[in-house]
């Protein structure tokens, strides 16, 4: 047989995995992308061998899979991601009863070295939110995600998918669709925050609305639909450059940010797990080390035992 015939025999279950995460987990088209073209690739491989059922396969086909992306010289987490991909679509065709065990169990992806994230100082923070002064329409919005991305810490595809009657101004809370796994949770965004929001909504939404499509989306562009999540990054890239930061800053950036300033403040690492949606401590863990390292470096540069000035004059 083919790899073309054999990689046909593979597509119908695919499929219904698209289809799953689409109409039953009401994932983000982005994220339905990216699961289909990573199986996709997976499926194509194993058509290469010669496998034409999913049950056929094997944690060798999977390993070899790995190794042959390390030698095209695709990074690490790279991989690791496509392995987290390949690994739910196993789990989907197990729990819908198209295998009866899944075959891929306990194969290990590369090590990974823990990155610490970048996040944008205090000062770099403030001269953003000062390079979006203006007070027309565009920059009233563009404040206004500023403010609520740093004041709020939630996710670009949780910011684009926002609607009006998402907003509580008075209690400064956003019901927020989270973009991973279409859950759902309360966030939380400050004074500042709800001023640029307000602003936004009495002087600059209703210039961008057109009054042939009317829209509950929060954030409108120049045709009064809905902003992109390309867009929303332009923005912030935009602003960043006229702030004079030279960092490639970027919406999770700002996210970052929120999160290692809350940390730096001295707040419990299950408030910020809270805060940022996540759904165990352990993702909320790395922002214990970005603490750790700014409290180091504020040891050194303070502490006069760290400097090499001061010396023991006893006899």
């Amino acid at each position: 047989m083919s790899a073309e015939a054999a990689y046909a025999q593979l597509q119908p279950l695919l499929e219904r995995f698209v289809a799953y995460l689409l109409e039953e987990k009401r994932a983000s088209p982005y994220t339905v992308r990216n699961y289909e073209r990573e199986v996709d690739q997976f499926a194509h491989f194993l058509a290469e061998e010669g496998i034409t059922a999913w049950d056929q396969v094997t944690p060798k086909h999977l390993q070899n899979w790995l190794s042959t992306l390390a030698r095209e010289g695709i990074s690490s987490a790279s991989i690791s991601r496509r392995l987290y991909e390949v690994r739910a679509f196993f789990r989907f065709l197990e729990r819908h009863g198209y295998l009866e065990a899944n075959p891929i169990d306990g194969v290990k992806g590369p090590q990974l070295p823990q990155r610490l994230p970048r996040y944008l100082t205090v000062d770099e923070v403030t001269a953003l939110m000062r390079a979006a002064g203006g007070d027309s329409p565009y920059e009233l919005r563009d404040r206004a995600i500023l403010e609520l991305f740093y004041g709020s810490g939630i996710r670009l595809g949780e910011l684009v998918g926002l609607n009006v009657e998402d907003v509580d101004l008075s209690r400064r809370e956003i019901y927020v669709r989270q973009a991973k796994g279409g859950e759902e949770r309360i966030a939380l965004f400050g004074r500042p925050a709800a001023l640029a929001l307000d602003a936004y909504l009495r002087q600059g939404r209703p210039a961008l609305i057109h009054p042939e499509r009317p829209t509950s989306a929060l954030f409108l562009n120049r045709y009064g639909r809905r902003l992109s999540r390309v867009s929303v990054t332009r923005i912030v890239r935009e602003y960043a450059k006229r702030a004079g930061i030279e960092k490639n800053v970027t919406p999770h950036m700002l996210r970052h940010s929120f999160a290692t300033h809350l940390m730096e403040g001295g707040a419990d690492i299950r408030v910020v797990q809270e805060l940022l949606g996540h759904k165990s401590p352990q993702t909320t863990q790395i922002y214990t080390h970005v603490s750790q390292r700014h409290l180091k470096e504020v040891y050194d540069r303070l502490h006069p035992r760290t400097r090499g000035t001061s010396h023991d004059n006893t006899q």
